[in-house]
């Protein structure tokens, strides 16, 4: 199928959600679908998103994007985010009658009223209900999420769990040798060592973590607003690294003795299953997203006490976590997307797309005609000089 991706988070940021579709835009195309991406980074004027300035949001994006999407001609259309760019093609497909898909990738209500906290919840859940409840199919990212946003009044909703890249992250990294890294990534620290790796921020309660009173050391691997902050509040107890990428991160997984989720809003945590695939157990809150990956996994602990669920992993079979990790792989999770798809019939999508480029070209025509008398005038007044 020619597929459109419509995403306000993109490369070059770095985040949970842009794995997950430039992941699943690789495997699909391995898969023989051709795919157009549109981003913010695609000669969009932008600006940063306040309270997270990595991302950048496109302004007036409209017209680029009608031009893009009926240039293409595409059998389905998916919207991954609420942005500018997430709104801009929703009212285009909703003009059109075009069938279209959504994903919902993050807890969009609570991340602004963790910031913004005179935004209420109700407020955040009706304008996201509102966006994605005109989709086709709305994608979530477990079984309890689907349950959770039932009660929410979200309609059309199929769960779209998220895979793990197993050549990146595997067992046999722990205190790899013959690296650039060293024997150990954590020498010269107590152990046992307790990780938290991902985005340094409000929304991740990661100062329960490091309120934690643990043996050994705390490590925090991630970037963020709340870095600066935390680490001036925390360095007694708590080593702050930085972002790692690659296979700098994957060994900072391995070499780990536990991985602590203390997030309460993700909706899956690409993090769990990439620690997972290291042999590293996983300690969480039992919330959405834990609670679909660890119970009964022999891979880690959920628990409302976050230290009891961290000093159990230490106990966990380093060969039974890897093992369940081996059940998230990224070509199931671009099967799945592309079975949840909502494609158009194709006698309907050529008579669209074939109208639809008429007119734009309509459109245009008066434009095209100022411009062609704009240059017939300065040849003109060329020729007079």
């Amino acid at each position: 199928m020619k597929i459109l991706l419509v995403t306000d988070a993109w490369k070059p940021q770095m985040n949970g959600v842009v794995r997950t579709l430039s992941k699943t835009v690789e495997e699909c195309e391995k898969a023989g679908h051709v795919f157009e991406v549109i981003a913010p980074s695609d000669g969009f004027k932008t600006i940063p998103l306040p309270t997270y300035p990595e991302i950048k949001i496109a302004l007036f994006p409209k017209r680029e994007v009608e031009r893009r999407l009926v240039m293409f001609g595409p059998d389905a259309v998916h919207i991954a985010t609420e942005g500018p760019l997430g709104q801009a093609a929703r009212a285009l497909c909703l003009k059109w009658g075009m069938p279209f898909t959504t994903s919902y990738h993050t807890k969009f209500p609570e991340y602004v009223n963790a910031r913004f906290k005179f935004i209420p919840l109700s407020l955040g859940y009706k304008f996201v209900r509102s966006f994605h409840n005109a989709a086709g199919r709305i994608m979530v990212t477990t079984p309890s999420m689907v349950e959770f946003l039932k009660t929410k009044n979200f309609k059309n909703l199929a769960a779209w769990a998220r895979g793990v890249d197993l050549t990146q992250f595997h067992p046999g990294l722990r205190f790899a040798k013959g690296d650039e890294f060293g024997a150990d990534v954590y020498e010269g620290l107590e152990r046992p060592i307790f990780v938290n790796v991902g985005r340094v921020a409000v929304e991740k309660n990661i100062e329960a973590f490091l309120e934690l009173d643990l043996p050994g050391s705390k490590v925090v691997v991630g970037d963020g607003p709340a870095m600066a902050r935390l680490e001036k509040k925390y360095a007694h107890n708590a080593r702050f690294v930085g972002a790692k990428f690659g296979a700098e991160l994957a060994r900072y997984y391995a070499d780990a003795d536990v991985s602590v989720f203390p997030s309460r809003t993700d909706t899956f945590g690409l993090v769990i299953i990439e620690a997972m695939a290291t042999g590293t157990p996983v300690a969480g809150y039992p919330v959405s997203g834990p609670i679909d990956i660890i119970p009964g996994s022999g891979a880690g602990i959920v628990d409302e006490d976050l230290r009891k669920a961290c000093l159990g992993c230490l106990d966990i079979s380093r060969a039974d976590t890897a093992a369940h990790a081996k059940n998230y792989t990224w070509e199931k999770v671009a099967s799945d997307f592309v079975n949840l798809l909502k494609p158009e019939s194709e006698p309907q999508r050529r008579r669209r797309w074939r109208r639809a480029r008429r007119a734009l070209r309509l459109a245009a025509a008066p434009w095209r005609i100022f411009k062609k008398i704009i240059r017939r005038v300065g040849r003109f007044i060329k020729t007079r000089r």
